[in-house]
């Protein structure tokens, strides 16, 4: 296999027809083709020779390519059974790689990965962010990094701040901390998706800002408190957690926070309180 700086590009639409195949759009088919932005992933993720990568949706290898290159192991996970011949062929000459078939968001990551500090590599559908990083994140091992090519628009939710915070953002910034590294047009990829994207890395945090055991009561307050984002937290909390608007009331106050203010403007830390809060309150009852 050729060194990543001189590697041509995979023809895809020829690999396609050969297979027989066609993107599937509902999957987020639409695949990465330009090899600069390639290796500028791959740049991203500072993979390390003795580094094991995770690779989620490998499509028919593009990225996969590099990533064997780069690091000791490649264990690459696709949903689509259409694709593996093809990802067979393209990746023929790689010692190091493992295809497995399947939907990562029902695979123990630890069958896959046995020890922490792995990466995560992927180019993944935007509305299965969240729910990857939760079924990543939330049990042992837990990768390093995770470097993920999403839409612009939702890696710009993904690294919001308090006063545009989401329940995307949330979910992430849990784990660690995101910052996007690279923008890639649509023409780069084939077939061109209607929008831009975005690298985004995560510097996955030694532990989540919030004990492990208070993160699904923090998801089911954050899911609340966003279920209708122009109203206010009294109102949200009272009607997502089933709570008096007096409960609800006495609950931010307690932790500190204004029942006026709406979801989006709360900081880490008064997500923290009322986490705080609402479990004491919970032991009390």
């Amino acid at each position: 296999m050729a060194d990543s700086v001189n590697m041509p590009p995979l023809r895809i639409a020829e690999i396609l027809q050969r297979h027989g195949l066609h993107p599937d759009r509902r999957l987020g088919q639409n695949f990465l083709v330009d090899e600069v932005a390639l290796r500028r992933i791959v740049a991203a993720a500072e993979i390390a020779p003795q580094h094991v990568v995770l690779e989620i949706g490998p499509g028919l290898g593009s990225l996969t390519r590099h990533l064997v290159l780069a690091a000791r192991r490649v264990v690459a996970v696709e949903l689509d059974i259409r694709l593996l011949p093809a990802l067979h062929e393209t990746l023929a000459q790689a010692s190091n790689l493992e295809i497995v078939s399947g939907d990562i968001l029902q695979i123990d990551p630890a069958a896959l990965m046995p020890q922490d500090d792995y990466l995560v590599v992927a180019n993944i559908p935007y509305y299965i962010t969240s729910a990857v990083f939760r079924h990543l994140l939330s049990v042992r091992p837990r990768p390093r990094r995770v470097v993920l090519t999403v839409q612009q628009e939702v890696a710009q939710r993904i690294c919001a701040q308090p006063g545009k915070m989401n329940l995307l953002a949330l979910g992430v910034q849990v784990y660690g901390e995101p910052r996007i590294v690279a923008h890639i047009p649509a023409g780069a990829f084939y077939p061109p998706p209607k929008v831009n994207s975005a690298v985004v890395r995560v510097d996955i945090s030694a532990q989540p800002r919030l004990p492990q055991s208070d993160i699904p009561l923090f998801f089911q307050l954050a899911k609340a408190a966003f279920s209708q984002k122009r109203k206010t937290l009294v109102n949200t909390l009272s009607g997502g957690m089933r709570w008096s608007k007096a409960q609800a009331m006495a609950r931010l106050q307690r932790a500190g926070i204004d029942p006026q203010m709406r979801a989006q403007m709360l900081d880490w830390e008064a997500w923290q309180r009322l986490v705080a809060v609402c479990k004491t309150e919970e032991g009390e009852a």
